[in-house]
């Protein structure tokens, strides 16, 4: 992070491309409440939901945030090649099922997606780092038009694929396999890539210890988030068999704010567009083994303990705030 004037770090501009989601939902709460980033706009895709559903979703969260200030813009609808995988059997119908949040306070923007990234990077100060956290389809079509200038990018930080087990088959996970040719694009960008994918995530559980302080907050935003992991967990104990859910989204957001909550291992990754049984699995060379240049960071071990008091505290004090 560089500093301000003054020996102040600078937050960093970064734009949050979801498919809101529960676990966006707090992503995007950690984003708009914390002084070391600058959430410069949100754009939506399909994934957990239909796009329409998760711009709707971006909306109200935002607005329950009070970061109404903020663009929202909509997305892709479907993959590269066409359809659209939706993840609504864990999210729910609207993709965000569970507590009423408040209607949107302000409307989406007129610009597409990949129009406001490629409007907000180039009248930006400093590079902004990109950062997905559903199919990765916006940001390879910002680099398939080739109208940003890539200097302008300092990364691109995704949630999504594992180094061993998937969710959404039994070898992909969710957002690699909604649309593996986005991510392919990405990964083969020569752009600085970051990857945090379920090996990760899945130490990042909302047990019921970090559900019950949520739930003891005195304001409408943390008893909000409880309710949200309330749904989401009982989605993940009902498919997956898991005791509490792993929060995926908020990792890529927690380590732009603290960088030493996540432990990397820099590696060759790519991603499996054509297989009969194996369509969207990431493929992690840990070892070395196809002696190719390295592509991508990959998030190894998370430090849960840091990483749940920063989000807690953040929406705490965002929802005091309000």
């Amino acid at each position: 992070m560089s500093e301000q004037p003054g020996g102040r770090p600078r937050p960093i501009p970064i734009i949050l491309d979801c498919d809101p989601g529960h676990d966006d939902a707090i992503a995007i709460l950690l984003a708009a409440a914390s002084p070391a980033v600058d959430l410069r706009a949100v754009t939506t895709t399909f994934g957990n939901c239909s796009m329409e559903d998760a711009t709707r979703n971006a909306l109200r969260v935002l607005t329950l945030a009070g970061a109404t200030d903020i663009p929202v813009a909509r997305g892709a609808e479907t993959s590269l090649r066409g359809d659209a995988e939706l993840g609504n059997y864990v999210h729910g119908r609207s993709g965000l099922d569970g507590p009423d949040l408040p209607e949107p306070a302000f409307g989406a923007s007129d610009l597409a997606a990949a129009e406001l990234i490629e409007r907000v990077v180039g009248a930006s100060d400093a590079p902004v780092t990109l950062v997905a956290t559903g199919p990765i389809t916006n940001i390879a079509t910002v680099l398939e038009r080739g109208r940003v200038d890539r200097a302008r990018i300092a990364e691109i930080l995704f949630m999504g694929g594992s180094v061993d087990r998937g969710n959404h088959t039994p070898t992909a996970e969710f957002n690699a396999f909604a649309d593996p040719e986005a991510l392919a694009a990405v990964l083969g960008s020569g752009l600085p890539v970051r990857m945090v994918g379920l090996n990760l995530t899945h130490q990042a559980l909302a047990t019921p210890a970090v559900v019950d302080r949520m739930r003891a907050m005195d304001h409408r935003v943390g008893r909000i988030a409880a309710e949200w992991m309330g749904f989401f967990g009982s989605s993940y104990r009902a498919i997956w068999a898991f005791d509490s859910p792993p929060v995926h989204d908020p990792c890529t957001i927690a380590v732009l704010i603290s960088p030493e909550l996540i432990r990397w291992r820099r590696c060759f990754v790519a991603v499996e567009t054509a297989g009969e049984w194996t369509r969207g699995t990431t493929v992690v060379d840990l070892h070395d083994r196809y002696r190719r240049v390295p592509n991508a960071e990959v998030a190894m071990e998370l430090d849960a303990d840091g990483y749940w008091d920063l989000v807690l505290e953040s929406i705490d004090r965002l929802g005091r705030g309000r």
